[in-house]
């Protein structure tokens, strides 16, 4: 089997063979995509020119690219389940190629579908596919391992495991909770699926997930994308000996809050909608000023994506940022209402990659972009708004003042217990529009995250709520640490109070 890997940020991706010792008809691609922490990949056979695509984003360009280069026809997309974190391209697929979209026997779609029971094989060429039903992660998971029968008939030589298994670390039980079973009963499973279908899988196994490290369903997934099934199982802590009870204990514990959006996203991969590219057709729709206007009075979303130093520099009054530099979409869905009308203020040409990347989790609902970018608001000066920033030494030395700011913390909780600035307040960046009331009136605000991302986002938040007394922190925690060295802690302070998540 011939092995490329393919790591993309903006759909680039260029290939790496790795060598093998004999000449194999069977070809394992793997994407990359960063911004989402997202892993897909491409299985064909040279021989019968047949390929399929598993876990595919729904932007499906690279997957097309690649078929026609080589001669290959998809004929087959598998989900290994419903993903929460993304709206996977299995209909784009679908309907560009006719390929036949295929799930464990579990899943219930609003679209035709081939189920595929545990054991059940499919066959091309070269190429066997074993679906192995790994629930745990979710009710309808599945693993699908992958033999080149041109080489051996009775040993895999990799597995695809979605999010049941995952490069130093197990899919999360508690993200599909809420569909009939709990927690505890997906945890469980999962200790079953992965100590009876996947742990009896030999060792030299290559281990290929769905996500890596940055993703939201695990919490301690590594940056390498590709592993043994015996380092897992030396390495991975899941893994371990240990009892049923004490494995479900660890699974659920101190998992990260899981974005707003990821229950909407479960559910449109069950359904049946638009595709990417009809999306983008009817929202790449250029806006005038006055219609911008007219549709946020009525409660449109008006997004500005550019980086957080020009959102400071000057911004539409009632726009909330959320920069495409950082991790966008995971910010987007956490932060905007998944089925209200949203607008895009972007420099002008980079409005198609926000409604593309808005689509990929789903937020399919962008009515147009402001027509001409913030050009549009030169003379209208009336609804300009510009953000106060202020240095790590200034803070500092308005800290020592009779009448200090209060210091907001928008990072997680768990980032705030691990270091803060004293005496500061964390409301975490999802809870704090409804939160601000614990901010008190009249008293300067200083906001800041990790580096600046996050904070000019709450920068909007606080303006919409009338709290224009706020400033960001330039270089958020880490330029006070560069500045200042190791700050002192002080959790148990009445002004260190924490939003519960």
């Amino acid at each position: 089997m011939v092995i490329e890997h393919a790591k993309n940020m903006k759909n680039e991706h260029p290939f790496t063979k790795l060598p093998e010792k004999r000449e194999s008809t069977v070809i394992l691609k793997q994407f990359y995509l960063h911004c989402l922490a997202h892993a897909s990949y491409m299985i064909a056979d040279e021989q019968t020119k047949t390929a399929l695509v598993v876990d595919p984003q729904r932007d499906i360009d690279q997957y097309l690219q690649e078929a026609q280069l080589h001669g290959w026809t998809i004929r087959y997309v598998f989900l290994t389940h419903f993903h929460a974190d993304f709206l996977a391209g299995h209909l784009e697929l679908q309907r560009r190629t006719g390929a036949e979209i295929c799930l464990g026997a579990k899943a219930q779609t609003d679209f035709p579908m081939r189920p595929f029971r545990d054991g059940e094989l499919l066959e091309f060429g070269s190429v066997r596919i074993k679906v192995l039903e790994t629930p745990g992660h979710t009710p309808e998971s599945i693993s699908l391992a992958v033999y080149d029968l041109g080489k051996r008939h009775d040993r895999p030589h990799s597995v695809l495991t979605g999010d049941t298994l995952f490069i130093g670390d197990v899919g999360r039980p508690d993200l599909m909770a809420s569909v009939g079973m709990t927690a505890q009963e997906l945890g469980e499973q999962l200790y079953d699926s992965l100590r009876k279908k996947l742990m009896p899988l030999p060792d030299e196994t290559l281990v290929y997930p769905a996500h890596g490290a940055g993703s939201m369903c695990g919490k301690n997934l590594s940056s390498e994308t590709v592993s043994t099934l015996g380092k897992q199982r030396w390495e991975n802590y899941a893994l371990q000996p240990m009892t049923k009870e004490a494995f479900v204990r660890m699974v659920t514990a101190d998992q990260p809050e899981a974005p707003a959006y990821f229950g909407y996203d479960a559910q449109m991969n069950r359904e049946t909608h638009r595709t990417l590219e009809e999306v983008v057709k009817g929202s790449l729709i250029p806006l005038s000023l006055d219609t911008v206007l007219e549709r946020q009075q009525q409660s449109d979303q008006v997004l500005d994506v550019r980086k957080p130093v020009d959102y400071a520099g000057g911004h539409l009054k009632g726009s909330i940022n959320i920069g495409l530099a950082g991790k966008f979409a995971t910010w987007a869905g956490t932060l905007l209402g998944p089925k209200q009308p949203i607008i895009i203020i972007a420099e002008p040409g980079q409005e198609r990659e926000a409604i593309q990347r808005l689509g990929r989790i789903g937020f399919d609902q962008v009515v147009g972009y402001l027509d001409g970018g913030m050009q549009a608001l030169a003379d209208r000066p009336d609804l300009l708004r510009k953000g106060q920033r202020i240095s790590a030494q200034s803070l500092a030395e308005l800290l020592t003042t009779s009448n200090p700011p209060i210091v907001l913390d928008v990072r997680a909780e768990s980032e705030w217990k691990a270091g803060h600035i004293d005496r500061s307040l964390n409301i975490p960046l999802p809870h704090l529009a409804d939160h601000i009331h614990q901010l008190p009136v009249g008293t300067p605000v200083v906001v800041h995250c990790a580096s600046g991302y996050r904070s000019s986002a709450a920068m909007g938040i606080l303006e919409k709520a009338g709290r224009t007394d706020a400033m960001d922190l330039m270089g958020g925690y880490d330029a006070w640490l560069t500045t200042w060295g190791q700050p002192r802690h002080r959790q148990s302070s009445k002004c260190a109070t924490t939003c519960a998540n």
